[in-house]
């Protein structure tokens, strides 16, 4: 089981640093520092997003199979080198089939809410939406790898699948910042909209400084 003083995102973060992340920034067409600061922004808002819909009990159910099946490997994967064959090989079958499955997994993380969480996170970050919606395709399958490379360690069954991404996203929104905001404006669509994507853009200027 998850820690309580372990985050998700740090642990992603850190696996992606140096080749991983240099590798994101040019294929999005940025600088390593702004790529950084938008991965850093976007893992929260997908397992946010995934906790929110994981917080069912068929939803949690759900998403354990999908692990289980599709993105379980043995000795669990190697993060960065998923992102080199995603990134790599240009438009071989193989790239193709994982652009395909990031498409496919974003599709089940946001469902009708992945144009607004596109195009919020490529307003709050300056990268623009259709950066944004590259990105988030990019790191589906990652975010996906990794977690089942964390099930499998930890033995975990749907209920604690469940808990563990309801902890990361406790995390996330009392850390407060971009993705905190972003995962906010998201799931508040559900509910009483109390955070508006206007909002949004503001706090991603004054986080970055104002992006050009």
């Amino acid at each position: 089981m998850l820690s309580s003083s372990s985050s998700l995102v740090d642990e992603l973060m850190a696996q992606l640093q140096g080749a991983p992340l240099q590798q994101l920034a040019q294929q999005l067409g940025t600088g390593t520092e702004q790529a950084q600061e938008a991965v850093g922004a976007a893992l929260p808002l997908m397992l946010g997003a995934m906790s929110h819909n994981a917080a069912q009990p068929q939803g949690a159910d759900a998403l354990l199979g999908a692990l289980q099946r599709d993105h379980s490997a043995g000795g669990g994967p190697d993060l960065g080198g998923l992102l080199g064959s995603l990134l790599g090989g240009g438009a071989s079958a193989g790239n193709a089939g994982a652009a395909s499955d990031g498409a496919a997994i974003l599709g089940h993380i946001f469902g009708g809410n992945q144009q607004r969480a596109e195009t919020g996170l490529g307003q709050a970050t300056g990268l623009g939406g259709s950066n944004a919606g590259q990105l988030l395709r990019l790191l589906a399958p990652i975010v996906m790898a990794f977690l089942a490379q964390r099930m499998n360690a930890g033995g975990m069954n749907s209920g604690d699948l469940g808990q563990t991404l309801g902890q990361e996203r406790e995390r996330t929104q009392q850390r407060g910042g971009l993705g905190g905001g972003l995962l906010g404006s998201l799931l508040d669509q559900d509910g009483d909209g109390q955070l508006g994507m206007g909002d949004l853009i503001k706090v991603g200027g004054s986080l970055f400084g104002g992006r050009r």
